[in-house]
């Protein structure tokens, strides 16, 4: 199976990589793609460049087999819809089953995103959730396409949803933006190849970013 992580990694934490982590062993993905967005649909654009923001992922990840940082979005033009990165994905590996990972957040916006029915066309969906989350009510369309068999992802190559609690991690990524703008210490808050990078760069040294 091949996993499918996107976001903004603005920057990049551990709150993302503990969490692919998990991801990676339970399903025991053949690869994990983590997969920047260059213009997000649904949210601001990124003071830091998205070629940027790939290269610190790059650096996150270098140690870590099977993982790979996809510059996909970033060689598309237009806003970085998943549905396109998926059938992109879709076509070079139409033998595998893919499974996304979106976060709790977004999957109560799920309804929101661009063609977010044919995503099940193309994929499975996960949803990472804090364990003994409560899932919210799930509308008809998807109710039937609950399960909690993880054989069922594997025999079939798309159209499933499956709750999964990762470890959360409380950090974000505007918390640690917002720390760096201030000249706090980040230690322990995200790898520190990254804020080497960071410091380097001179990045997210104003609150704008």
């Amino acid at each position: 199976m091949l996993g499918v992580f996107g976001g903004t990694f603005n920057p990049v934490h551990y709150g993302h990589l503990r969490s692919a982590l998990e991801v990676k062993e339970f399903f025991q993905l053949e690869q994990l793609r983590l997969i920047p967005c260059r213009i997000p649909a649904h949210r601001q654009e990124p003071d830091v460049s998205a070629e940027m923001r790939l290269h610190l992922l790059q650096l996150a990840i270098k140690d870590m087999p099977g993982w790979l940082a996809d510059r996909r979005e970033l060689d598309r033009d237009g806003p970085s819809y998943m549905v396109d990165t998926l059938a992109s994905l879709k076509a070079e590996f139409a033998d595998s089953p893919i499974l996304l990972f979106i976060g709790t957040d977004a999957f109560a916006g799920l309804t929101n995103w661009y063609q977010w029915q044919h995503l099940f066309d193309l994929a499975h969906v996960v949803v990472m959730t804090r364990p003994g989350f409560q899932p919210v009510e799930v509308s008809p369309w998807l109710q039937h396409r609950q399960t909690e068999q993880l054989e069922s992802l594997r025999r079939r190559q798309a159209g499933l949803l499956y709750f999964f609690p990762v470890t959360q991690l409380d950090i974000s990524a505007s918390r640690i933006r917002k720390l760096v703008a201030a000249g706090l210490d980040t230690r322990f808050l995200l790898p520190d190849c990254i804020i080497q990078e960071i410091n380097k760069h001179h990045l997210y040294q104003t609150s704008g970013n």
